[in-house]
């Protein structure tokens, strides 16, 4: 049974950083990081990436997918 949640916009922006691949479900980043949380495999390198992407991310030094898709021919 799928449900609908509602989320901040800036929350839905974290969630696009954690996909790995375009047709990934939010429910499917969603329990990655849940089962990453519970299994507490989150090494410090690893929190320090993920800190260093959100900055990134806030910061602007990051690309969209359709541009580097563009940049490199790839069709999404």
């Amino acid at each position: 049974m799928a449900t609908t949640i509602q989320v901040k916009e800036s929350t839905l922006e974290r969630l696009k950083y954690f996909k790995e691949y375009s047709k990934e479900s939010y429910d499917e980043v969603i329990n990655k990081i849940i089962d990453e949380c519970e299994e507490g495999s989150l090494t410090d390198e690893a929190i320090e990436g993920i800190k260093r992407g959100l900055r990134d991310s806030k910061e602007g030094r990051i690309s969209k997918i359709e541009d580097v898709a563009k940049k490199f021919g790839v069709k999404l």
